[in-house]
Order: structure tokens, then sequence, then C-alpha cells
């Protein structure tokens, strides 16, 4: 099991395609949300995937301080259901940490989480830095990673 990541413009088409389609299954149908997913960042992005018999079924986005937060961060992490409970989401987010702090040297991630999953970022090193607030109409927190 071996995450790609790649910039924006190294992506095929295919790869786009399959990524924007996992994440509007995710994010619009399957959380019945309507937001605007296509929000201009993707480009300024490191995209971090895994491809199963070559489709891509687990997928987060990384960005740079300054594109969404202050702070390097980890945002639109979505895992295809089929996949869900196989640990897949944990190994994503610690290669993802990973990436972020020894590619980009960085000291602090920043992540909006969903409530729901708390104890998951929680369980990987996050704590909560922000009250609850709405995003999109889901509760959220603000987490941060610090390295030690």
């Amino acid at each position: 099991m071996k995450f790609e990541f790649k910039h924006f413009n190294d992506l095929s088409l295919e790869e786009l395609h399959q990524i924007l389609q996992l994440r509007a299954e995710i994010f619009v149908v399957e959380q019945d949300c309507v937001y605007n997913d296509i929000d201009g960042l993707d480009k300024d992005a490191v995209h971090q995937f895994l491809k199963n018999d070559g489709k891509v079924v687990a997928y987060s986005r990384l960005l740079k301080p300054g594109t969404r937060f202050p702070d390097y961060s980890i945002g639109r992490v979505a895992v295809s259901k089929p996949e869900r409970g196989t640990g897949l989401g944990i190994k994503m987010i610690e290669d993802a940490k990973a990436y972020i702090l020894n590619e980009w040297g960085a000291t602090k991630i920043k992540i909006s989480a969903q409530k729901y999953l708390q104890k998951f970022y929680e369980d990987l090193g996050f704590q909560i830095v922000t009250e609850e607030y709405l995003e999109d109409g889901i509760p959220h927190f603000g987490m941060v990673l610090e390295k030690k």
C-alpha cells in the first residue's frame, strides 16, 4: 500500500477525474452537503492518493501555509466506503504527516476536522484548538499537530 504524492500539474486527467469523483461521492452525495468543492486550492496542493485496481480509493489534499490556513494543512480526506475500517485512513494520515513534516520541514499541521472524527484525529496526535463550529452545515473542530 503505497500512496502517491503529486502536484496538480503532474496529475493525469484520469487521476484528477477520479479524485474529484471520490470527493463528490463522499462530501456532496454521502454527506448530503452542497458546497463548492472546486475552491481554487487544488492548483496549489500536493495531492495524496492511493489506487486499488486502477481506481482512486483514498485521497487527501496537502497545502502549504497561506493557502487555506496560516499553517501547513491536510484536507479533503476521503476513503471510499469499501475501504473504510481497513486502517487505510490511518495509514494515509500518517503518510501525509510524514510528507509535510519531512518534505516541507513543517513543525505544525492544522486541520478542520469533522466532529465525528475527533477521536480518529486525536489518536493520530492532533489536539483540538477551537470551539466547535459549523463548516458547510457540518460540526467541526480546528485541530493541530505540533512536531515534538
